[in-house]
């Protein structure tokens, strides 16, 4: 037998004694994001009416989004571009896939007023005055080619635009809801156009400006016609929501929370355009408004119930560029709207 078998463990070389499990420190949770809206329903309708759109219009994403955003911000968008590049399509196809009252109305320089609100028509039977109306009275309204009429015309859509009514012979109507005008314009150089007044260019939401498809986009767009052998395309677009459904996303996008460092941010950047060296007229209050609904409503379908600064710089762009007009002498040197509110948009600092 071995000498190391019989020699006793000694202290140091007894077993030790079992150290107790230590307490398990508690798991450390992952933050989840639950907003404080229902908003899913938002999405799943945005996300619908999409698809329903692109089964006709190819490309035009940031079109497509753009008029989103001003239905659910309850505003009227005016669409520029040549001839021939879906302006009007896209707009009737957005009023599609929305089951509500739709009217168009084709702008020419004979255009009165009373072709477009209604005028009050005296009945001989009853010996009165009655009020027909006219093609403004529906929930969308598309006006084709809208800067083709002139001042006269313009100005009987001011009321319209800015409050939903319109008052004749002294009697006040008001519009359905929802109520939004999508129209479309070609580009001023053109003939036969006039220029909007500024005071109806501040009535709308956005400026969208539209450009030609790419080569792949217009390859597209002929292999789709050729595929659909004359029928209409029309025909392929469904409606998603009614009137109260649309109603219901614009609450929902104007419950969205906004702290008031972003309210400060979009108002520098709106107060900057009216001190600008290149600029001959800044953009108004009612600029800084429509970048605030429109930023809700761009932050309601991105699934957050709150503002970032990446929203209002989403939408200040389509906000700011039919509301600033550029001095002569820099449109002369080819500086254009959209080149000083990049500038301002990219120079204004983000709050944190």
């Amino acid at each position: 037998m071995s000498t190391e078998e019989n020699t006793p463990m000694n202290e140091e070389q007894a077993a030790p004694e079992a150290t107790p499990n230590p307490t398990p420190l508690p798991e450390e949770s992952t933050p989840s994001f639950e907003p404080k809206i229902e908003l899913s329903k938002l999405q799943h309708s945005v996300a619908a009416i999409r698809h329903e759109l692109h089964k006709v219009i190819v490309g035009q994403k940031e079109l497509i989004d753009a008029l989103i955003v001003g239905i659910i911000a309850d505003g009227n968008c005016l669409i520029e571009g040549v001839p021939g590049i879906a302006k009007t399509l896209s707009a009737k196809l957005l009023a599609r896939t929305m089951n509500v009252d739709f009217s168009r109305i084709q702008f020419t320089p004979d255009l009165m007023p009373s072709d477009i609100l209604g005028t009050s028509v005296f009945n001989p039977k009853n010996t009165e005055f009655e009020f027909k109306a006219g093609p403004i009275f529906s929930s969308i309204v598309l006006i084709d080619e809208i800067n083709r009429a002139p001042a006269k015309t313009q100005s009987a859509l001011f009321e319209v635009m800015a409050e939903r009514q319109i008052t004749i012979d002294g009697n006040q109507y008001d519009m359905n809801k929802p109520f939004i005008i999508l129209a479309t314009q070609n580009p001023i150089e053109q003939e036969g156009t006039y220029r909007l007044p500024e005071a109806q260019l501040d009535r709308f939401l956005f400026k969208i400006n539209l450009d030609y498809p790419s080569i792949d986009e217009e390859t597209t767009i002929l292999a789709n016609h050729n595929a659909r052998h004359g029928t209409d395309e029309m025909a392929d677009v469904k409606p998603i929501l009614n009137a109260a459904n649309v109603a219901e996303l614009q609450q929902t996008a104007k419950d969205v929370e906004v702290e008031s460092s972003i309210i400060s941010y979009i108002a520098s950047l709106v107060n900057q355009t009216r001190n600008h060296p290149m600029l001959y007229l800044g953009a108004s209050p009612r600029a800084s408004i429509s970048i605030l609904n429109a930023a809700k409503a761009k932050a309601a379908i991105s699934g957050r119930d709150f503002v970032i600064p990446e929203d209002v710089k989403s939408v200040a762009a389509l906000a700011l560029r039919h509301r600033v007009v550029v001095s002569p002498e820099k449109e002369m040197e080819g500086i254009t709207p959209d080149t000083i509110v990049k500038e301002l948009i990219e120079g204004t600092e983000i709050p944190r």
